[in-house]
């Protein structure tokens, strides 16, 4: 009997951007523009050094700072340029932004407690809700892959963006409370086959080893 060839799975790793100082003290960032700290370059090249011997197609990026920080540094070790994606930058956090988790919860109590419920609607009186955060991600990541079929892309964005790929390939409600690690410079892969999505591997930091980020000191 004649077999027909399974076409490979479009993969997508996605990678959190490395650490910031905002971070590192817990700060809302949101689409507030900061670089990477110290620890976040090293995190970056780490992760250049790690998918150098995967076959990648393309690489893609939201142009806030420290995720493109970050992508300049894989396509380094890639040999690819990275490309912009704007509607994969971080969710608008409004008031929220520049504000420690300690601070919302003294500053602004009724709003950290629809956040803390992760009430879909709520948008931060001059940010973005949840709805809105899941339609441009998931639009931008069907893009992505409909780009690249059967291919191997690295896209580099923001913990936010994450939280909603993680529930849109899982099928998981916005409000439901969260069950994953999002860790800076984690790598996070999906497969597309035939339309249907699956999570390989989420959250892996082997390559954070600290013996791999002492020698890049």
């Amino acid at each position: 009997m004649l077999e027909i060839p399974t076409p490979p799975p479009t993969r997508l790793c996605f990678v959190r951007h490395g650490e910031t100082e905002w971070n590192a003290v817990r700060r809302i960032q949101g689409q507030t523009d900061i670089d990477l700290n110290a620890s976040g370059r090293r995190q970056a090249v780490a992760v250049g050094r790690w998918l150098a011997a995967t076959d990648i197609a393309a690489l893609y990026s939201s142009d806030l700072r420290r995720a493109w920080q970050t992508a300049e540094a894989i396509g380094d070790a890639l040999g690819l340029p990275p490309q912009a994606e704007p509607a994969l930058r971080e969710r608008r956090y409004g008031v929220f932004e520049g504000l420690t988790y300690d601070e919302l919860q003294r500053d602004h109590p009724a709003g950290y407690a629809a956040f803390a419920a992760r009430d879909p609607d709520y948008d931060f009186a001059s940010g973005e809700s949840l709805k809105s955060l899941y339609a441009r991600v998931t639009e931008a990541v069907r893009r992505i892959a409909a780009r690249h079929p059967g291919r191997n892309v690295v896209v580099v964005v923001h913990g936010g963006v994450l939280d909603i790929v993680n529930r849109f390939v899982r099928g998981k409600p916005l409000d439901a409370p969260r069950d994953f690690l999002i860790p800076n410079a984690g790598l996070n892969w999906i497969a597309c086959r035939d339309g249907l999505w699956s999570i390989e591997h989420w959250g892996a930091t082997d390559h954070l080893a600290p013996g791999a980020l002492d020698e890049l000191r």
